[in-house]
């Protein structure tokens, strides 16, 4: 079924963040998202081989799962580097700013109409260029399509990479999401409401 491609694929790209470049991440997210299935299945493990990431068993598992039916020649899938533990790269990550800006609050918008969703969070990664936002989202029917819409909505407010990863029921956190989680910002849960959607600097009030 393609649905559980997808999942297989979604589940995929959550464990390669911050292996992965950004710019390369979050287009094959975006393609999932809209159905562009024989794009990721074409890029994916080319991108694999180019950057030398290689993948456990189980991840090597979701790979065939996700993009052996969607024309990727087994011949590149055979090709990926087998590891026993993903490679450890350290990514340093700090709470953002209590008050969130006007992106932050679209993103809450979007999110508290979506079926299943727990929570909302936002991080800031540190590196080498600067800060960059990383949403994180705990729950979610179909974590891949609400992940494209909020690439997207971060694009719209200036994101050119945007960090988004949707977190499954049951999807067991890597330690680029463990680390994220613990420097972030609690933005709303399902359970406690809107914990910070005060007015962003710049933003217009009634009176």
């Amino acid at each position: 079924m393609e649905a559980e491609a997808d999942r297989a694929c979604h589940e995929l790209l959550l464990r390669l963040a911050g292996r992965l470049p950004d710019d390369l991440l979050w287009r094959l997210r975006d393609w999932l998202s809209v159905e562009g299935r024989s794009a990721v299945g074409a890029t994916l493990p080319r991108a694999l081989l180019r950057n030398r990431i290689g993948l456990t068993a189980d991840e090597r598992d979701l790979l065939v799962q996700a993009v052996g039916g969607w024309g990727a020649p087994r011949r590149l899938l055979d090709a990926v580097l087998p590891v026993h533990a993903p490679e450890a790269r350290s990514a340093g990550f700090r709470a953002g700013a209590v008050v969130p800006d006007v992106a932050a609050l679209c993103v809450l918008a979007v999110v508290r109409g979506e079926t299943g969703v727990r929570e909302l969070r936002q991080s800031l990664r540190i590196g080498p260029r600067g800060e960059q936002r990383v949403v994180l989202v705990l729950g979610a029917d179909r974590p891949w399509v609400l992940t494209g819409t909020l690439q997207r909505l971060l694009r719209a407010h200036g994101d050119r990479t945007p960090g988004v990863e949707v977190l499954p029921t049951g999807f067991e956190p890597a330690p680029y999401h463990q680390a994220a989680m613990t420097g972030s910002t609690l933005l709303w849960s399902a359970t406690g409401g809107e914990h910070a959607t005060a007015a962003p600097v710049g933003a217009l009030t009634s009176a």
